[in-house]
């Protein structure tokens, strides 16, 4: 697995090169806000998430299940169910629909138990180039950490975060290091969002 992850982040870091080409001649937008909790959006459910789904009083239909690379899981009586896409609700609701045909009144819970499909990029400057799953919030400072930090090379001045945006296009925020531990650049240590890429420049 963390092969898999160095790799695909090494991967990323090539496909990047454009992007990370064109943020010296990009403005970056005023840093967003925190999430409000009653602001966050569900969870939507991804390939390569683990699900658990439980049928109460029907452990044989109860399963712990891989959304698979199509975007499916698979079910006992159901088959190939789709799940990507979905929320866990909109799921459950799915699949008690579905089982109602062969359960009466199916009581159906949907818990995601690893989310896979989430995750943040870093890239550039950095111990390795690498994918962050996203299990909670986490701020700049914290995916670069977990990335082994800053390499000898790394412009710490000079942090941007490229984020994809609803109507197809990116925003960028910048992060200045040295200005913010110094406390001169407060709320620039953004709460990360699903698919958005740290570059640390040289």
């Amino acid at each position: 697995m963390r092969l898999l992850k160095s790799s695909a982040g090494l991967l990323l870091g090539l496909l990047l090169s454009g992007s990370w080409l064109a943020c010296a001649g990009r403005s970056p937008s005023p840093p967003p806000s925190d999430p409000k909790p009653m602001e966050r959006p569900p969870y939507v459910i991804g390939v390569t998430d683990i699900l658990q789904i439980v049928v109460w009083k029907n452990e044989e239909l109860s399963a712990r299940v891989p959304v698979r690379p199509d975007g499916k899981i698979s079910l006992p009586l159901l088959d190939d169910v789709q799940a990507e896409g979905l929320t866990p609700v909109e799921l459950k609701e799915v699949l008690t629909r579905e089982l109602a045909e062969y359960v009466t009144a199916p009581d159906v819970g949907v818990i995601v138990l690893e989310m896979n499909s989430q995750f943040v990029s870093v890239v550039g400057e950095v111990g390795h180039n690498a994918q962050i799953p996203l299990t909670k919030d986490l701020r700049v400072l914290e995916a670069i950490a977990a990335v082994g930090g800053f390499n000898t090379f790394a412009d710490t001045g000079d942090i941007r975060i490229v984020r994809r945006r609803a109507d197809g296009g990116e925003a960028e925020f910048a992060f200045d290091y040295e200005a913010y531990i110094k406390g001169k650049a407060p709320g620039t240590n953004i709460v990360l969002q699903n698919g958005d890429t740290i570059i640390v420049h040289d």
